[in-house]
């Protein structure tokens, strides 16, 4: 084994031969972190080695991740996960007074989310392990993910969503061949729902914490920013900072976590390789709704200690009472010397439609999410006008055409003629 498990609670180490999902001590409570063996990483693979790679994925990525090649290359999904654009956003620069904004657009992911990137390394690990079923919880994303990933390895799936889940998304579970349980309840209950029955009937589960694997897939968003940020490989690896460059804040929509503990560990990743500077890892920006602010309130209050709230926001997906990744999610943050912001429902409408005016990104609730909080760190005076920053949007606009549609204003109905187009410019 070139990686082994570590809870975040006690510190106990755990062997992957023995132990799949959390510590045995705490239960459901024991989130593993994956411990790799950097010292033979870094014999193995280098930021220049990876940046002549010509496989634009996560799998480009495959020496970092706990998983041998030849694993990866036998049991990846057959499509194209990661490598998303990196825009260098110039006119909302302009606009917010910031020389090096990047715009990171997850959206263009094979099933239009940042969640893919978990979907396709536990696809991997199912098939590595010889599962039959996978199942998970999502309010949408994440089960779309898992049901296009899994689709395209022929693995049946098993999804729990709310049945208030938004149509577009129930729409992709469906379109993918997934056995779809619309729970009446929310995203909390079916997470507990799936759990047992993934107990009951010995099903596969991706959950999002519960399974280790999720924040390795998702920690691929962090190191691709940092290898996109960088013009060209400079060095091997060696030594502080020799290898890529980071930003100086990233900035994310939080829900239940699992997202923001994926960038922190591709950044600790990094930084014990020295393929960025240790002394200068991204502080990492937690943008979580005003009415699902769990992360939020623990950071304030200066504890990782999670109060669970009564989650109300029309961004679905980062909608949790619960966040189950959320004392690794609060630590990130605490950790990275970032911060935590709220924003509210019509600060997220404005950010959907401001981001797809300005920049032609256009995003779902909840990667809007993202983009509202940097405006709101801009008003506050939290950030630099020189610093390079990056925002993440975690999904496409297209999931939820509901909420897009509130702001986006009504086209103009016409009788089909010249004489009716030009009294309507006219007036």
């Amino acid at each position: 084994m070139t990686y082994h498990f570590k809870c975040t609670l006690c510190g106990d180490e755990l062997d992957p031969r023995t132990t799949r999902y959390v510590c045995p001590k705490h239960g459901d409570d024991g989130i593993l972190d994956t411990i790799l063996d950097y010292a033979k990483i870094a014999k193995k693979t280098s930021p220049r080695k990876i940046s002549d790679s010509r496989d634009f994925s996560i799998w480009r990525y495959a020496d970092l991740l706990p998983i041998d090649d030849a694993h990866a290359s036998r049991f990846a999904p057959p499509l194209q996960v990661g490598w998303t654009p990196l825009y260098r956003a110039q006119k909302i620069g302009a606009q917010l007074g910031l020389s090096n904004l990047y715009i990171k657009d997850d959206g263009r992911n094979p099933t239009a989310s940042f969640k893919d990137r978990a979907s396709a390394f536990v696809v991997a690990k199912a098939r590595e392990l010889g599962v039959e079923i996978i199942t998970t919880a999502s309010t949408g994303n994440a089960g779309a993910a898992l049901a296009g990933l899994a689709a395209a390895a022929q693995m049946p799936t098993v999804i729990f969503v709310p049945e208030t889940a938004p149509p577009a998304k129930i729409a992709q579970l469906l379109i993918f061949g997934s056995r779809v349980m619309l729970v009446k309840g929310n995203y909390d209950q079916a997470f507990d729902l799936c759990l047992a029955a993934s107990k009951e009937f010995g099903w596969y589960c991706r959950n999002t914490a519960y399974n280790p694997f999720t924040v390795e897939g998702k920690k691929t968003a962090s190191i691709e920013i940092c290898e996109q940020l960088s013009p060209s490989p400079v060095g091997t690896g060696e030594g502080r900072g020799g290898g890529w460059r980071a930003p100086d804040r990233i900035f994310v929509s939080v829900g239940d976590g699992n997202i923001i503990s994926g960038l922190w560990k591709g950044l600790r990743d990094l930084a014990a390789l020295g393929w960025i500077d240790p002394l200068r890892v991204p502080r990492l920006m937690g943008i979580q709704a005003e009415g699902s602010a769990a992360c939020y309130n623990a950071w304030k209050a200066g504890t990782d200690k999670i109060t669970p709230v009564s989650a109300t926001t029309l961004a679905d997906s980062i909608s949790a009472d619960i966040p189950r990744d959320g004392v690794r999610a609060v630590r990130a943050v605490r950790e990275t010397g970032g911060a935590y912001l709220t924003v509210t429902d019509d600060e997220i409408l404005a950010a959907i439609r401001d981001l797809a005016r300005a920049e032609a990104v256009f995003a779902e609730p909840a990667g809007a999410a993202a983009y509202a909080g940097l405006v709101k760190a801009v008003k506050q005076g939290l950030v630099k006008s020189d610093e390079t920053m990056v925002c993440l949007i975690t999904g496409s606009g297209l999931k939820d055409i509901k909420s897009a549609m509130r702001v986006a204003g009504q086209g103009t109905r016409i009788e089909p003629s010249l004489d009716a187009l030009r009294r309507v410019l006219k007036s």
